[in-house]
């Protein structure tokens, strides 16, 4: 399996994933249309399939352009974001199976960010859209800091090597808040310090591990003695929402 980020907007990424040797391909969250078919030319790929991870623009904004283009892809989405994901045709629930492209894609209810978020499990991948991003996670806009805990939960249930691939390319500043939260954690300062050099290069960090997560990533370390000890709470909702506070305002 090969994944390819594509850059889109200012700092979103689209993927498309495809089996090595076959030219069937699906996308992930597509943005926009043209920086994808632009992809699709120069892999010599046919697209199958639109994954969305939820209806926020900055995810679906490309489906209508690319259906136009290509015809009538089949898009999924939660079945709650009928009506708000442009051209949703599918209606996907916890634990579904989507079948394109040679591939089974696992789907995984995140809400939090959002109340139909998901998250598609593929191989030894996740697509995360807005849920967990490389070193934080996704404002609350529509959920709670309850179930926002259990989302995030259920991702880093996932094998240590599962492959992280989420929407935006926050990860620099993820990481410096994260090493304020955490100044003596050496995985993170490890992290932070590859993250900008690969900005450096104009290469993505996209593609962390669920490993590293665990090591560097503060929303999945509330339990964690120096992040109680900086935010102090009386579980791990409350621990988690002192932590997204504290970003929120972090600049």
């Amino acid at each position: 399996m090969r994944i390819l980020p594509i850059p889109c907007l200012s700092d979103n990424y689209a993927y498309l994933v495809h089996r090595e040797g076959s030219d069937e391909a699906i996308v992930v969250d597509p943005s926009e249309s043209e920086p994808v078919l632009r992809a699709l030319d120069a892999e010599g790929l046919r697209l199958v399939a639109i994954l969305n991870t939820h209806h926020h623009h900055d995810h679906v904004g490309g489906n209508e352009g690319l259906r136009a283009r290509l015809g009538e892809l089949p898009v999924y989405a939660h079945a709650s974001d009928a009506g708000r994901v442009p051209a949703q045709t599918e209606r996907v629930e916890e634990g579904q199976v989507v079948r394109a492209a040679g591939l089974e894609f696992t789907t995984l209810h995140v809400p939090g960010h959002t109340l139909g978020a998901v998250s598609y499990q593929v191989e030894d991948a996740v697509f995360t859209g807005d849920t967990l991003f490389i070193g934080g996670c996704g404002r609350l806009f529509e959920g709670t800091p309850e179930g926002m805990v259990a989302s995030l939960g259920k991702l880093a249930a996932l094998p240590p090597s599962t492959r992280v691939f989420c929407g935006h390319e926050y990860t620099v500043n993820n990481l410096r808040f994260a090493h304020t939260v955490e100044p003596d954690n050496e995985a993170i300062s490890r992290k932070l310090t590859k993250a900008q050099e690969a900005r450096e290069r104009g290469e993505p960090t996209v593609g962390s591990t669920m490993g590293e997560e665990l090591e560097t990533n503060p929303f999945l370390r509330c339990d964690a003695s120096a992040v109680r000890a900086r935010f102090p709470g009386d579980g791990r909702a409350e621990v988690f929402a002192a932590v997204r506070r504290a970003k929120d305002s972090f600049r």
